[in-house]
């Protein structure tokens, strides 16, 4: 069974910087796409990037041009690169995956526990 776990959150002024980290441990048939969601106090979970096991990757308006997902395959890692940090950046942010287990040829999504990233002005 594949865990994930997130690290590189914490607080940061506007217009600065964060890398988060996710690491997959445990063993799977395979890991597809990876995701970073965020969700902010009172509001829904929303995904901000996607990265195929490809390299292919997709953002959310709101950070397309800040943010950069990428992925070790290698490694089972994924991470966000987030640069031009706002205020309203603020959030958890989660890690996903699509896990295909050893015993299917299906793919279930895993999540991590979350990072809080919070933006000061």
């Amino acid at each position: 069974q594949v865990q994930l776990v997130e690290s590189g959150g914490g607080l940061v002024q506007a217009g600065g910087s964060l890398r988060l980290s996710c690491e997959s441990s445990g063993i799977a048939r395979s890991i597809n796409d990876m995701y970073w969601y965020r969700q902010a106090p009172g509001k829904q979970r929303e995904l901000a990037a996607r990265i195929t096991s490809g390299g292919s990757t997709n953002y959310a308006d709101s950070v397309k041009g800040r943010f950069t997902i990428s992925r070790d395959n290698a490694k089972n890692m994924v991470f966000l690169q987030m640069n031009s940090l706002k205020p309203e950046d603020t959030a958890v942010y989660y890690c996903a995956a699509d896990v295909v287990a050893l015993w299917t040829v299906s793919a279930e999504t895993t999540w991590g526990q979350g990072t809080q990233v919070t933006v000061s002005d």
